[in-house]
C-alpha cells in the first residue's frame, strides 16, 4: 500500500462490439513505447494505452485483433454490478437492499438503504452518502492508531483508488480508497491500521508489521479478507449507465 503516480491520460471510453460488447478504456502515456491492453484483476475493467504518436484508431484496431482473449479475461473476475433501485449493496459490511426514499438525506432503515431524489441520480447521491460515511470513519480510525503509535500525520485524503486501499506518502498524508465503507469495519480499521504504522515504518519490512500488530493486534485474516473479497467492491459502479 504505497503511492503510485499517474502517468497517463484519460481519453474516453470505447465499446467494442460483439458477445458479450467490450468497454474498453483508453489512455494516452507519455512513457509508453508500445500499445498494451490491461485486463484489471480487481474487476475486470479493460484499458487500452498508447504512445504518443500512435493513433486511437490504430489503438482500437489493435483491441479488435485481441477481442477474444479480452472476453475470456474480463469475464473471468466476475461480473460488474451497476447500482440500481433494487440491488444489494454492503455498507460496513452489512447487505442493504437500495431503495428509493423521501425526504432530503440518504436513511437507513433496517435492511434498506433509502435514496431520495431523482432516480437518474441514485448511484451519485449514493456514491456521495458513502463517501461521506468513509471519511468520518477513516478519520476516526486514523485518529486512533496515530494517538496509539505516538504520531501525527498531516492530512487524509479519500480516492476510489484501484491498485491499493490505502497508502501514506513521506510527509505524513493518508490516502484511503472511499470503498473501504463497504467493507466490515475490522477491515477498515487494519487498512487504517496499517497505513498509520507507515508514520514509523516506510516500508513493510518485520518492524513495520510488528508495529501494525502492536497498535491494532492479529490482522491476517483482515489481509486475507481484503485479497478474497475486497475485488468485489471494485466492481461496483456507481457511475450512470
Amino acid at each position: 500500500m504505497t503511492r503510485g503516480a499517474n502517468n497517463g491520460a484519460d481519453m474516453g471510453q470505447h465499446v467494442l462490439p460483439g458477445n458479450p460488447p467490450v468497454e474498453i478504456n483508453l489512455k494516452r502515456s507519455g512513457r509508453a513505447r508500445r500499445i498494451s491492453l490491461r485486463v484489471s484483476a480487481l474487476d475486470g475493467r479493460v484499458t487500452l494505452t498508447l504512445p504518443r504518436g500512435v493513433s486511437e484508431k490504430t489503438g482500437l484496431a489493435f483491441a479488435r485483433e485481441k477481442a477474444n482473449w479480452l472476453r475470456r479475461n474480463a469475464t473471468r473476475h466476475g461480473e460488474v454490478q451497476q447500482v440500481t433501485a433494487g440491488m444489494t449493496l454492503p455498507v460496513e459490511g452489512v447487505p442493504l437492499i437500495v431503495t428509493p426514499g423521501g425526504g432530503r438525506s440518504v436513511v437507513i432503515d433496517g435492511d434498506r438503504i433509502m435514496v431520495p431524489g431523482d432516480p437518474d441520480r441514485l448511484p451519485a447521491r449514493l456514491a456521495g452518502y458513502l463517501k461521506t460515511l468513509a471519511r468520518d470513519r477513516l478519520a476516526a480510525a486514523s485518529d486512533h492508531y496515530a494517538a496509539r503509535l505516538g504520531r501525527d500525520y498531516s492530512r487524509i485524503t479519500l480516492r476510489d483508488t484501484r491498485s491499493r486501499w490505502g497508502s501514506c506518502s513521506a510527509d505524513g498524508a493518508l490516502s484511503y480508497s472511499w470503498r473501504l465503507v463497504m467493507a466490515p469495519p475490522a477491515v477498515l480499521n487494519y487498512v487504517a491500521a496499517h497505513e498509520v504504522a507507515h508514520l514509523a515504518e516506510m516500508n513493510h519490512s518485520d518492524r513495520f508489521w510488528s508495529q501494525v500488530e502492536a497498535i491494532h493486534g492479529p490482522y491476517r485474516a483482515l489481509r486475507d479478507w481484503l485479497r478474497t473479497d475486497g475485488p468485489a467492491l471494485h466492481r461496483i459502479r456507481f457511475d450512470p449507465t
